[in-house]
């Protein structure tokens, strides 16, 4: 089984994705990981460098290459992947999609200031509540598609095995 966990920068994808995948006994993928990996830069460098466009169209051709493996995986993916170029589509054909659907609240109490910087998207002018809000009001809709809802402020591996029934 694929299982692709979506929601908005800081809501646990990688921390609860790296349990997951320990507990299935599969393979770990961080989306932005193997997107840096691949092309030779840090994801604030390309989005500094190339743009966000070019970004999003290397995530994009990226999920295709990952998902084309025979192997069964946990991904972590950006936050803004199930958004751009059908990326929930082509992610609810391939496997199992896992909304965590955390507040904004208990994403603020958890990131760092410097964690902040490190995310493009979340480097704003604006203050963090303002741009998480924005976020998720931009990308709810595309969330909401997901094949499964996982929702709470302190969600743990054991909240997704439950709704994946494993």
């Amino acid at each position: 089984m694929k299982i692709f966990l979506v929601g908005l920068p800081g809501s646990g994808k990688t921390t609860l994705g790296k349990q997951l995948a320990q507990r299935l006994n599969v393979s770990f993928i961080d989306l932005d990981e193997a997107i840096e990996e691949i092309s030779g830069k840090n994801v604030k460098e390309i989005f500094s460098t190339e743009g966000e466009t070019s970004f999003r169209e290397k995530e994009s051709s990226i999920l295709h290459q990952l998902i084309q493996q025979e192997n069964d995986f946990v991904m972590a993916t950006g936050g803004g992947a199930p958004c751009f170029h059908n990326g929930i589509g082509v992610m609810n054909n391939a496997g199992v999609t896992v909304f965590l659907d955390v507040s904004v609240t208990a994403i603020e109490q958890h990131m760092q200031e410097e964690e902040k910087l490190n995310r493009p998207l979340l480097a704003t002018g604006k203050s963090l509540t303002e741009t998480l809000y924005d976020l998720r009001t931009a990308r709810l809709t595309h969330y909401q598609q997901a094949k499964l809802l996982v929702q709470g402020d302190q969600l743990t591996v054991d909240d997704i095995m439950k709704k994946l029934s494993v």
